[in-house]
């Protein structure tokens, strides 16, 4: 698992019928100070993020196709929930 900020929306005119109905984010990973952390990814979502919504990314493909209820869709990474806090001890 990752967390990541939404940093849009990607439309796309054809789709995997797996993915109707679930909107497809552009997520940017995040280190746990908040720096940017690679790559941005695209991943379906779960949970109705939007752009500026810090979130939990399912990174692993069966748990990433069973959190949005496609258990055999073609996905890698799926937004599985919104991070409110991030609390570190012991540093």
């Amino acid at each position: 698992m990752l967390i990541a900020r939404v940093i849009g929306e990607v439309v796309a005119t054809q789709k995997h019928p797996s993915h109707k109905g679930r909107k497809a984010l552009l997520v940017q990973p995040l280190n746990l100070d908040g720096s940017n952390r690679g790559d941005a990814v695209i991943a379906l979502d779960a949970v109705d993020a939007g752009a500026g919504d810090r979130v939990l990314l399912a990174t692993e493909g069966f748990s990433a196709m069973t959190s949005v209820g496609r258990p055999q869709s073609p996905i890698d990474m799926a937004v599985v929930g919104f991070v409110d806090e991030i609390e570190l001890s012991g540093l």
